[in-house]
């Protein structure tokens, strides 16, 4: 089981360089795990990059067919007060912004506070240096 963060799942739905390679490390173990929100962020992320024109409307619906299709099969992390005190530690201790630090609160959470035994997927530099400092296995 990997935590997946929302820039590691956009990289899924579109064309990106790192696409092919996170494809093979998501069929060596299709079980995914990500954060409540995630869904929520990756429709952000496919919206604006329509508006800005580097994906058109049949891109963005392929995309966001596909993205609740894979909702429907990955394990989320929901929302809890634990979580969100965890989130405020991560933002005093790392600089992130809020929702990556609910991202890695939630790996924190699918960790069970034992970060070494989950693997983090992300493409963000400054999320995955933080998931490094907590102890998690970076991909």
């Amino acid at each position: 089981m990997k935590f997946w963060d929302a820039s590691a799942v956009v990289a899924l739905l579109v064309d990106e360089p790192a696409q092919k390679s996170l494809q093979r490390e998501l069929g060596r173990d299709p079980t995914m795990t990500v954060w409540w929100g995630t869904r929520v962020e990756c429709v952000s992320v496919l919206t604006r990059r329509e508006r800005d024109g580097s994906i058109d409307a049949a891109n963005l619906r392929r995309a966001v067919v596909q993205l609740h299709r894979m909702n429907d099969e990955w394990q989320e992390i929901l929302p809890t007060e634990t979580l969100r005190t965890a989130a405020e530690r991560l933002l005093r201790v790392h600089a992130l912004r809020a929702a990556d630090a609910l991202q890695l609160a939630a790996a924190l959470t699918a960790a069970a506070d034992d970060p070494a035994s989950l693997e983090f997927v992300s493409l963000d530099q400054r999320l995955k240096d933080a998931a490094s400092r907590e102890g998690f296995q970076v991909v």
